[in-house]
């Protein structure tokens, strides 16, 4: 093998570690719950935004180095070539690193707090950390039971959107709970997608994730009825008036939602075909959230008479 080989096949595997695109899962409860926020009140304070953004950045490398730190220690990814842990032999300095991005990104956070002299948001930030270490640390490490899904679910949803609108607004309000459900739920979609691929090795670490409970096969057919209820939700706050009309255009998402759930229904059983479930997962989570904002984003120029 020449060294130019070698090298492109590090690379791919430290961006396999790094996985970017995981970090549009950080990103959007900070993005869609600053654009409800702009819809209903007309408030934008551009850095809060980005000082939040960062944080949320942060936070999330906090918890993927940490992840990678507890489950080295439980075995569970000894055949994860992609792991930080195994490509630096080093637990002590991943650790290091993964605090450090903690501490910087809740930095951030208390800086929100006090320049707005309201702890709220870093009370709910600090719940989403919690809710993050009950899912991979010791001794909880409630992701083995098959509960990580549902802390995702409130963790990157309703409490992290609640947040990021609360940092706009000082407020709170049902239309912003109601996108908080949406994007709890394709950010959980991205989490149970990772599964499939690794039944094997989850039971081999004791891990009782929900698609080791279930089977792949009835994983697979519920992926299509959770991307179902999304929608299903959108239209029924655009329906409702707690969301502007402009907000469908996150049935735009649609065809990313039928990859997914094609791909997943297709492969699910094929671990070598299925592993990358998880990236058709974050196109859907992607698009519905960058869609959805910009539409509470042009709402406020008016096509629809919306006042939130």
């Amino acid at each position: 093998m020449t060294t130019q080989s070698v090298d492109s096949a590090a690379r791919k595997l430290w961006l396999a570690a790094i996985k970017p695109p995981m970090y549009s899962v950080a990103m959007m409860p900070m993005v869609v719950g600053s654009a409800i926020a702009y819809a209903e009140t007309g408030q934008f304070n551009g850095s809060i935004f980005a000082l939040f953004l960062l944080s949320a950045v942060l936070i999330l490398a906090w918890e993927n180095l940490s992840n990678d730190v507890f489950d080295a220690d439980t075995g569970i990814d000894v055949n994860k070539a992609h792991s930080v842990v195994n490509l630096t032999r080093n637990r002590g300095l991943v650790f290091t690193l993964a605090n450090l991005c903690l501490a910087l990104g809740m930095a951030g956070i208390v800086a929100i707090a006090l320049l707005q002299q309201d702890p709220t948001v870093l009370v709910l930030i600090l719940l989403c950390c919690g809710l993050g270490y009950l899912y991979q640390g010791p001794p909880f490490r409630l992701g083995y039971q098959g509960l990580g899904e549902v802390l995702c679910f409130f963790s990157f949803g309703p409490l992290a959107l609640g947040a990021a609108y609360y940092s706009q607004t000082q407020s709170w309000s049902w239309g912003s709970q109601l996108v908080g459900v949406i994007v709890g739920l394709t950010t959980t979609l991205v989490l149970f997608c990772s599964h499939f691929h690794q039944v094997d090795d989850d039971l081999a670490a004791g891990k009782r994730s929900p698609i080791v409970r279930l089977g792949t096969g009835r994983g697979a057919a519920l992926v299509p009825w959770i991307c179902g209820i999304v929608f299903a939700i959108a239209a029924l706050g655009i329906g409702s008036g707690r969301l502007p009309l402009e907000a469908g255009l996150v049935f735009v998402s649609l065809p990313s939602a039928w990859r997914l759930s094609r791909h997943v229904t297709r492969y699910h059983d094929q671990p070598g075909r299925v592993f990358n479930a998880k990236f058709f997962a974050i196109g859907f989570h992607f698009w519905s959230g960058v869609l959805l904002s910009l539409g509470l984003w042009l709402s406020v120029y008016g096509l629809s008479a919306y006042g939130g």
